[in-house]
């Protein structure tokens, strides 16, 4: 948690050993200053859990976001996620709309368990060498999981792959919750046109993992929306482009 004022949740992207804390650090310090930022773990990841679910990931992954808010005495907020914790920020702002109040998303699904593409490829690269990270969690297939998530190589150091390798292999618990649990598909694409808060997508051009044509279905369904799509930028905007997508976020969060 950093900062003070008006509170912003931010959940992170879905992967072997993310954190929202890797996934948003370099761009927070430009948020800090205005805005109260919770940065939350989603169940499964970091030291949030064990849980064992049997239900859509992204309901559970919202329920628990609100369940934060709840015991921080927290009303209404701004939602900022990216990947998985945009979707389950879009589906807290079907389900529970009064806890809502700006959220921003991008490089993420319409539906749990995915969406069928008009024009990429699918399963995705992004989605196998994902898959490939989880079922063999080696360092070699983190790496390469990474090497597909973001755009610019450089940024895919020793330390990180230590860091996310560390925090997906940590506990036995925690890996056996997750291989327990079941993830039930469900298309959100009805209940877009139901959303009431301003939506800002931020979706990166090489993203391997999620084609933005899904922000541009999103962009078409929900009434109170725009979208940034940047260039040379894959699948964590936040982390890859921290000061232009903390730009974007600051001026929308801001009502600019």
């Amino acid at each position: 948690e950093l900062g003070a004022w008006e509170p912003v949740l931010f959940l992170h992207a879905y992967g072997p050993g993310t954190t929202a804390w890797i996934v948003f650090h370099r761009a927070i310090g430009a948020l800090a200053p205005h805005f109260r930022c919770i940065l939350m773990d989603l169940p499964n990841f970091s030291k949030t859990g064990p849980v064992v679910y049997r239900e859509g990931v992204h309901a559970v992954q919202a329920r628990t976001a609100v369940a934060l808010l709840d015991a921080l005495g927290i009303e209404r907020a701004h939602w900022v996620g990216c990947s998985q914790g945009g979707q389950s920020s879009m589906v807290a702002a079907i389900s529970y709309p009064d806890r809502v109040r700006r959220f921003v998303m991008g490089g993420s699904h319409i539906g749990t368990g995915g969406d069928r593409y008009l024009m990429a490829n699918r399963p995705s690269e992004g989605a196998r060498a994902t898959q490939q990270a989880l079922d063999d969690p080696s360092r070699a297939n983190i790496h390469r999981y990474l090497r597909v998530h973001i755009d610019d190589e450089a940024l895919v150091t020793d330390d990180l792959v230590d860091y996310i390798h560390r925090a997906h292999t940590w506990s036995p618990e925690f890996m056996e919750a997750r291989r327990q649990s079941v993830s039930v598909p469900h298309d959100y694409t009805p209940e877009l046109a139901s959303i009431r808060a301003p939506v800002l997508l931020i979706h990166g051009r090489y993203d391997r993992m999620v084609a933005f044509e899904v922000s541009i279905a999103i962009l078409n369904h929900v009434t109170d929306s725009r979208l940034v799509l940047l260039n040379d930028c894959g699948h964590w905007p936040p982390f890859e482009k921290p000061a232009e997508w903390a730009a974007h976020v600051l001026a929308f969060l801001r009502g600019y």
